[in-house]
């Protein structure tokens, strides 16, 4: 990409060379250090995005370009070079000391030319010295705390009322109209995300080998749609289970705008609470794996191994990671304000944990690209109605999710998050699946 103009001439030739006032010169000479800084750190970027200062002075990039990072102060440029801290750069965001136009998804390529760079020491020193110039910047506070570790029980109910209770209202906004926040399942890029989710439910289903009359446990059921979907259209007799108080009451009202309040049974149960008694045909876990944390592998995957009868078959669909969760700076941001609790595992940690609590894996399917096109849709949603989220929550809350779902976006493109759907059934057990997998490819009606 060319550069609108070089960074010297942007630096040097920018009206500076009026008559101005002690004030204005100091401010004058904030711009310089700044484009000094920012033109040492990106001369060699040629990605999509474009960085601008607070006077509208475009220092790298084009002005047409899909994503324009602004700062809106030259206190966050300093603690840049100062701490080189991702966290720091999030908080000036959410302070709004950091403002994203555009695809905020495209700024991520960056920050991968960022995570590459190699300076030497003396311009490493020669930022350093030009930051020092710099103000120092004044903290905010923010409405969002680190949940993790203040709960009475870990992964427990109040790191999942902490995402999922922020409010119904704002996930409306921006989830497909039966408000599924999961992984949908696409024909290709130009599908609905509503038709893709609906898909992506019918498909779970037919993996499950569903039948009218089997019982189903929908282990973190969310807002209702896959237990209302599995009674609806397969005769299912569901039980859902969540942590979220927000979620079941969207969940029983639609259960009985529906006519199901037979079919269904939806409660706040944490799946460790599940009575020593219950037995389920089939058990199904959308999106909630993440929430379980490595160490409670054991006790996750050995009380589904309890409820889950002879025959039966057990579908898990989870987001996983190229290596095992990590301190790493995304890890952090993710647990401080999103997941407290929160972690992700590689694939074959997932699968060894299900072999060792006496599991056969029948299937597996990865569906990473599938996500990266769920969150661009959630994204584009989110933004298109940024007023009324803001509303229904707060700047900060709009700001963490639109950077949150966007980031998502670029790691599940590249490849370092994955997401999949691991079925299985008992070790040694008569399978109920067929020799082949032609029924799961039958057209949804």
């Amino acid at each position: 990409m060319e550069h609108l103009h070089k960074p010297a001439d942007i630096c040097n030739n920018g009206g500076f060379g009026v008559a101005v006032s002690k004030e204005n010169e100091r401010a004058i000479g904030f711009i310089a250090i700044s484009c000094q800084i920012i033109s040492t750190v990106l001369k060699g970027y040629q990605g999509k995005t474009a960085v601008k200062l607070w006077d509208g002075r475009l220092v790298v990039g084009s002005p047409d370009a899909a994503c324009q990072i602004v700062f809106n102060e030259p206190a966050v440029i300093r603690e840049l070079v100062l701490y080189r801290s991702l966290s720091r750069l999030t908080e000036a965001y959410l302070d709004g000391a950091v403002s994203v136009d555009g695809d905020m998804e495209t700024l991520f390529d960056m920050s991968a030319y960022l995570q590459k760079l190699n300076l030497s020491w003396t311009e490493q020193w020669h930022l350093l010295t030009l930051a020092l110039k710099l103000p120092a910047r004044q903290h905010k506070k923010n409405n969002t705390q680190k949940l993790a570790g203040r709960t009475t029980r870990k992964n427990g109910r109040a790191s999942i009322a902490y995402h999922y209770d922020v409010s119904n209202a704002f996930y409306r906004l921006w989830l497909d109209p039966e408000m599924v926040y999961t992984c949908a399942y696409f024909r290709d890029e130009k599908q609905s995300l509503a038709e893709a989710q609906r898909e992506k439910m019918d498909y779970l289903c037919r993996k499950l080998r569903l039948k009218p009359g089997q019982t189903l446990l929908d282990i973190g059921c969310g807002w209702g749609a896959l237990a209302i979907y599995a009674a609806r259209h397969y005769g299912a007799i569901v039980h859902g289970i969540t942590l979220s108080k927000a979620q079941q009451r969207i969940a029983l009202d639609r259960v009985h705008a529906e006519g199901l309040a037979n079919q269904i049974k939806i409660e706040v149960c944490d799946y460790r609470d599940l009575p020593e008694q219950a037995t389920y045909d089939r058990v199904v876990s959308v999106g909630m794996f993440e929430h379980v944390g490595i160490k409670n592998f054991p006790t996750y995957f050995g009380t589904v191994k309890r409820v889950l009868k002879a025959g039966g078959l057990f579908l898990n669909h989870g987001i996983t990671s190229e290596r095992d969760w990590g301190r790493t700076p995304v890890n952090r941001f993710i647990n401080k304000y999103i997941f407290p609790d929160g972690e992700l595992a590689r694939v074959s940690t997932v699968t060894d944990a299900m072999e060792k609590a006496g599991f056969e894996v029948l299937d597996t399917e990865g569906l990473r690209r599938h996500y990266a096109y769920t969150l661009r849709h959630w994204v584009k949603g989110l933004v298109a109605n940024r007023e009324k989220a803001i509303q229904q929550t707060s700047e900060v809350t709009y700001r963490l999710w639109r950077l949150y779902m966007a980031g998502s976006a670029y790691f599940f493109n590249e490849g370092s998050i994955g997401v999949y759907q691991l079925l299985v059934g008992h070790q040694r057990d008569s399978l109920a699946i067929p020799l082949r997998r032609d029924d799961l490819y039958t057209t949804v009606e």
